[in-house]
């Protein structure tokens, strides 16, 4: 697959193109393609074709098709792209559901979905109607100390992923943490105060089918938000979780029976 004047690592970045070139090749109209026509699309001799498409069925990204030795997309790749398609739907029905949040509680609403290390920052609608007015860029990613991260660490079923991230923090911090989790998952809501910034933010859970897609979070100024079990505030953010969760067709958490909020400071 290389030639002897490419490095080792140019060797590799080819091959990684090369697999991203094939994989393109499959969408709905096209569902099953031979070596041979992968050959001719991508401009590859039929040998080193076959063997992509072999070491692709090898890492489950291809698999081979019942009748005449064409290739099809295998099981990894159709979870990739189901998870793709769920990650458009909850941008998709989020933003009424924000921009109505928003306006009730006078507070900057923030949808946050996981990316590779925690969560990251994907939408968000602010209300300008008041005096002050406190944000997030689109795109920020957000430490292990904040009340979205910890939210999804509390509903995530791979939690051994939830154990390698808080490995990475000093055992009093992971402490505290686990013990912040284990609130979240009795309340169903996250509080977290900064006293030193002057900044509460809370958040709760947003499932689709599969189990916990996003988090949907208030922010603002603490002496603006009121985070009582039944303030307008914490209602009208569960209310709005509760009815995204139910369009995604997704079944709030039987983890979350509804006692008041816990509040933590960092």
């Amino acid at each position: 697959m290389s030639n002897g004047d490419e490095s080792p690592v140019q060797a590799d970045i080819q091959a990684v193109r090369r697999v991203g070139q094939v994989l393109r090749l499959f969408g709905p109209e096209t569902g099953a393609l031979t070596a041979a026509e992968v050959a001719d699309r991508i401009g590859l001799n039929r040998t080193t074709a076959h063997r992509y498409c072999v070491s692709l069925v090898a890492a489950g990204l291809l698999d081979r098709a019942p009748r005449g030795g064409a290739f099809v997309p295998g099981a990894v790749l159709l979870q990739l792209g189901a998870s793709a398609l769920r990650r458009q739907e909850v941008m998709r029905l989020a933003p009424p559901h924000m921009q109505r949040l928003a306006g009730r509680t006078h507070l900057t609403a923030v949808l946050s979905l996981w990316g590779s290390a925690g969560p990251v920052v994907s939408r968000v609608e602010e209300d300008t109607t008041g005096d002050v007015l406190l944000t997030v860029r689109v795109g920020t990613q957000l430490t292990l100390e904040t009340a979205q991260a910890q939210v999804f660490l509390a509903y995530r079923r791979d939690q051994l992923q939830v154990d390698r991230l808080l490995a990475n923090l000093a055992a009093a911090d992971q402490t505290r943490i686990r013990g912040q989790i284990e609130a979240i998952r009795r309340s169903g809501v996250a509080v977290l105060r900064s006293a030193s910034r002057g900044i509460t933010a809370m958040a709760v859970p947003v499932f689709n089918e599969y189990g916990i897609c996003a988090t949907l979070a208030l922010l603002g100024i603490s002496t603006l938000v009121s985070a009582e079990a039944q303030s307008p505030q914490v209602l009208a953010l569960r209310e709005a979780g509760d009815a995204l969760t139910a369009e995604l067709g997704g079944i709030r958490s039987p983890l979350d029976a509804g006692p008041p909020p816990v509040h933590h400071r960092l």
